[in-house]
This record gives C-alpha cells, sequence and structure tokens, in this order.
C-alpha cells in the first residue's frame, strides 16, 4: 500500500522496551500499515545498535507505526501500548534493563501530545498497575531507523533466538488472547 498521498495514514513512535516485542505485537495489529524498528531521543546522529545497547547515546529502542485512522484511532494504538509493556519500570523490561528500554511516547503533534496524556492518566486511574507509571511522553525530535536484521525480527528469527521464544512469544501470545477483536484477517 502507498501510504505517501493518503490522508488517513497517521504515525506513532512508542518505545516499550525491546523493540522486537513491540514490533511483533503491531504486525498482527488491525489497521495498522507499517511497524519499523528503530531509535529516537538521543543525541547521536545515525546510532548503530552497538552504540545504542553502551547506553550512551540516549535514544530508545522504538516502533516507528503507520497506522490507517479508518481502521484504528492514536488512542487505540496506545491502549495496545500500555497492556502490552510494563510501564511502571524505570529503564527496563523484564531482565532488558537501560535508558534504552525506557517507556516512551514520541508524539508527532500537538493532537497526539494531548491524546497521549490523557491515555496516561485514564490508564494510570484505572489502577491497572499497582505502581505509579513512569512513561515519558516527548516531542519527535529524531528517529533512526535500526540496521536490517532488527525488522520484522520475530518473524524471521523468532523460532529459534532463545530471547524470542521466552520472552516476545509470551507477549505476543498474551495480546493475541486479550486483543482479539484487533487482531490482523488473514
Amino acid at each position: 500500500m502507498d501510504i505517501s498521498n493518503n490522508n488517513t495514514i497517521e504515525h506513532a513512535t512508542l518505545g516499550g522496551g525491546c523493540f522486537w516485542c513491540t514490533e511483533a505485537i503491531y504486525e498482527r495489529t488491525e489497521g495498522i500499515v507499517s511497524v519499523e524498528s528503530g531509535y529516537s531521543g538521543g543525541h547521536v546522529e545515525n546510532p548503530t545498535y552497538e552504540q545504542i545497547c553502551g547506553k550512551q547515546t540516549g535514544h530508545a529502542e522504538v516502533v516507528r507505526i503507520a497506522f490507517d485512522t479508518s481502521k484504528i484511532s492514536y488512542s487505540e494504538v496506545l491502549e495496545i501500548f500500555w497492556a502490552t509493556h510494563d510501564p511502571t519500570t524505570l529503564n527496563r523490561q523484564g531482565n532488558d534493563v537501560g535508558p534504552q528500554y525506557r517507556s516512551i511516547i514520541f508524539y508527532h503533534n500537538d493532537e497526539q501530545k494531548a491524546i497521549a496524556a490523557a491515555s496516561l492518566k485514564k490508564t494510570d486511574a484505572s489502577n491497572q498497575w499497582s505502581d505509579p507509571i513512569v512513561t515519558f511522553i516527548e516531542s519527535l525530535e529524531n528517529y533512526y531507523k535500526a540496521e536490517g536484521y532488527h525488522q520484522d525480527y520475530f518473524e524471521k528469527d523468532g523460532g529459534r533466538n532463545p530471547y524470542c521464544v521466552y520472552v516476545v512469544k509470551p507477549k505476543v501470545d498474551k495480546f493475541e488472547k486479550n486483543f482479539k477483536a484487533k487482531l490482523k484477517k488473514n
């Protein structure tokens, strides 16, 4: 699908820990046109994965999502975000530790900023989490596409890589169970 001239396509940039997990979830979501793993929020231009893992660039592992607003709203994209990672752990998701794994929403415009703030407030008030939410909400200042081998990682390597078997797959399974109505129809 050519999204360059489609006025129902918007973008979201989200960091919910390892981008392999987040990418795999949104690739299964109805209304999502594309998902790309990358890096945002740092001070080094064109960072590499090795630099990101060194925890000195300030970047977070993120996914850039193109979504069709006639099929899924930004609020619904965020509903999935809150439910598929732990937004209460600072710079950590499970055994993945470091600022590159922080929970963060990079908004693309003022409307997204307002929706993200309202979504955080609603999620926090829901008592879904026993600890306070520490998710950052920041303006998207930069985005760099991750190396090719990170793209569609779970789809390509999920059955062989132990991380995917023990970390990504359970998250995907939980998403598929809890969001049946939002799954792509194949």
